[in-house]
């Protein structure tokens, strides 16, 4: 982890850095086991964010202001939380076409969460297929 990295994720409280810490090593699984590549951290906007060649961003942040969840963020000029939403209505709670919201005590280790960001790691192969080919 890059030290600018870690210095954000000793910021948040111990709950929400699990959380996050679980979710970033579902990014890096996913794009391991996809073959997509070096993953890209780095901080955008002040938040862990994530990028492979041909994907679309993924941050992830907590917020005291919304101290119980922590947000996946997708960029929202594309179809990927559209997608999400058709796919996976009741899987997750939505910010508008902006995030996914995770509570603390959620296990973030696989399934829905996995698939949404595995779409969003392989974005620009899939933007012209319905539904991102789900």
């Amino acid at each position: 982890m890059k030290p600018e990295i870690e210095a954000k994720f000793s910021t948040y409280p111990s709950e929400a850095r699990k959380q996050l810490a679980d979710i970033r090593r579902l990014v890096f699984s996913v794009a391991e086991e996809n073959g997509l590549g070096t993953v890209e951290e780095t901080l955008k906007w002040g938040e862990p964010s994530y990028l492979v060649k041909g994907g679309s961003t993924i941050r992830m942040d907590w917020k005291p202001t919304d101290p119980e969840v922590i947000k996946v963020y997708f960029h929202c000029q594309t179809s990927l939380i559209e997608t999400f939403k058709e796919i996976y209505r009741d899987a997750f709670e939505y910010e508008e076409n902006r995030a996914i919201v995770v509570p603390l005590n959620a296990s973030a280790g696989s399934g829905p969460l996995s698939h949404c960001l595995e779409m969003a790691l392989k974005y620009h192969s899939l933007k012209h297929l319905p539904l991102l080919g789900a």
